[in-house]
């Protein structure tokens, strides 16, 4: 009779990819969200699992869902009244251990420069071009799930 120890079996799960890409979308402005939202639609690419929405409208509850974990991809809004997402992002990639991917919306193409201080992983300026929009966010998942 053959005995199998816990760790001599694979866990076929690990290397599936996941159901769905959690992405959070922060701006105080409920246009924005919906833009953002219409542009990358329910599934940025093929090649990537269909998306779900987190949408957040304050700061506070923005740092208490990325410290609470399981998301993939953060939409912040540099415009954003009260907190921006610049600062917000400079926050959370200082305090948060493994902060997900940062793409940072900000006003205009001048502003990009700014997102390296805030340590944004990527940057999509205002007018939101939704096929800017769509790329950056798909090109941002993809490499945080490269292997």
């Amino acid at each position: 009779m053959a005995t199998t120890d816990a760790h001599d079996e694979w866990d076929e799960t690990a290397d599936a990819p996941p159901a769905s890409l959690r992405v959070l979308l922060y701006s105080s402005d409920p246009t924005t969200r919906e833009a953002v939202r219409m542009a990358v639609g329910r599934r940025v690419a093929r090649d990537l699992p269909p998306i779900e929405w987190v949408e957040v409208a304050t700061a506070e509850v923005v740092i208490s869902t990325v410290d609470a974990g399981g998301l993939d991809l953060l939409v912040l809004d540099g415009e954003a009244a009260k907190n921006g997402g610049m600062g917000l992002c400079r926050q959370l990639k200082d305090e948060i251990f493994r902060c997900p991917p940062v793409l940072l919306l900000v006003g205009r193409p001048q502003d990009a420069w700014l997102a390296s201080w805030s340590q944004a992983d990527a940057v999509v300026a205002r007018p939101l071009d939704p096929i800017a929009v769509q790329d950056a966010v798909a090109g941002v998942l993809r490499a945080s799930h490269a292997v």
